[in-house]
């Protein structure tokens, strides 16, 4: 057999399914890299939705992650969304797996096993429909634990922030004018742009003051709105957003210190801070109350007890929850708004609504005494602008 044949000889296809992987211990900067194609491999206990959400909107092929993608501590809605998605999970592979796994290099992954062509590099579990799905119905017992958690914090956030929470101390001033105004407080969170579309016609009409929280700025831009405000951290904010004239209040620690505040000052614009231990969303919430806003519509913001454990959260549920005892009937979620402005009779049926009238119209005159003279003058009418029209191309 000559030596060419032998050495163009394709190689038997391994079985598995393979990709090229992307590593990093920070989920934030995974999600900036990934491509369509290749395989996520992070370090996340509990997996949120947010994130699988994020892999599955980059088409990735398979997500390896390092911890349990659900703890127990609670029933995290990450890992429903990746397998619903039709993505392979493989869960629990070790923290040494991010070592031997290289980032760019290709992988293949076979029945929970993690190989680089021939070579073992880590075991895991791959996770079906049922495995998530009796992973959740355990996880449900850990909320116990997390309401004895959530019931200390409050007690601890209202001894440390009630002057903020009740007399406004501390919250910063800002140009933007919020008395007796509407205000939209936008977030990048579960459905935001859908949501943010639907409420077109609400901004149209009453035309509130446009609060973006962190990425939710980008999200007004890419909306074609401009927001007024901006709260969060800069790092998660476009210079576009940053330099588009909008306020910029940074969130701080008890002592001053606000990470990323350097980022806006190197812009070359302005903005405040506000200290203290509370979320930026509701950072974003306290702000517009204590500066007396009529009503607040929030969108991506997580309502529920459910959807802040799923983020991870459960340290700032606290801080929600008496922020929202605060604003009471003032804060209203988008998506009732968006409701309330939903047609209830499609475009279609008031077109065909329309052609019957004219319809009805037309026949009447056809049978009345006038329709022999309406014909007269629609027919002169008819021939005036076809002359015109043969004038033009003369």
């Amino acid at each position: 057999m000559k030596l060419s044949g032998l050495l163009h000889r394709s190689r038997p296809e391994l079985p598995g399914l393979s990709g090229v992987a992307r590593v990093d211990r920070r989920t934030d900067g995974l999600l900036r890299r990934i491509k369509q194609g290749e395989i996520a491999v992070l370090d996340q206990v509990d997996l949120d939705r947010a994130t699988a959400d994020a892999l599955v909107a980059a088409e990735v092929t398979a997500v390896v992650n390092a911890s349990p993608s659900i703890s127990g501590r609670f029933p995290n809605l990450g890992p429903e969304v990746l397998i619903d998605a039709g993505i392979t999970l493989v869960d629990n592979v070790g923290a040494e797996a991010l070592h031997a796994i290289k980032d760019g290099s290709r992988i293949r992954l076979l029945d929970g096993a993690v190989y680089a062509g021939d070579l073992h590099l880590a075991d895991g579990v791959e996770q079906t429909a049922d495995t998530v799905a009796d992973a959740m119905v355990e996880a449900k017992s850990g909320l116990t634990h997390q309401l004895e958690a959530f019931a200390a914090n409050t007690i601890e956030f209202m001894r440390r922030e009630r002057a903020m929470l009740l007399d406004g101390a501390g919250v910063p001033d800002v140009d933007v004018d919020l008395a007796d105004r509407q205000v939209l407080v936008v977030a990048a969170g579960f459905d935001h742009a859908a949501e943010l579309a639907r409420l077109k016609h609400y901004i149209r009409e009453y035309k509130p003051v446009l609060v973006g929280v962190g990425a939710g700025a980008d999200a007004l831009l890419s909306a074609g709105y401009q927001p007024h405000l901006i709260v969060g951290d800069p790092g998660e904010v476009s210079n576009e957003a940053l330099t588009s004239g909008a306020d910029v209040v940074v969130p701080a620690f008890s002592d001053g210190h606000a990470p990323g505040l350097h980022r806006v000052q190197d812009l070359g614009t302005g903005a405040v801070t506000f200290p203290s231990s509370a979320n930026p969303e509701d950072l974003a919430l306290l702000i517009a109350a204590h500066h007396g806003a009529s009503l607040v519509v929030t969108v991506g913001l997580s309502a529920s007890m459910a959807e802040f454990l799923d983020r991870g959260r459960s340290g700032s549920i606290a801080s929600t929850f008496l922020t929202r005892l605060q604003l009471g009937g003032t804060l209203v979620d988008g998506r009732v708004i968006a409701t309330l402005y939903r047609s209830r009779i499609s475009s279609g049926a008031v077109l065909l609504m329309i052609a019957a009238a004219v319809v009805a119209v037309v026949t009447a005159l056809l049978v009345s005494d006038a329709g022999d003279a309406v014909l007269v003058w629609l027919s002169q009418v008819w021939a005036t602008l076809v002359g015109q029209v043969r004038g033009l191309f003369r």
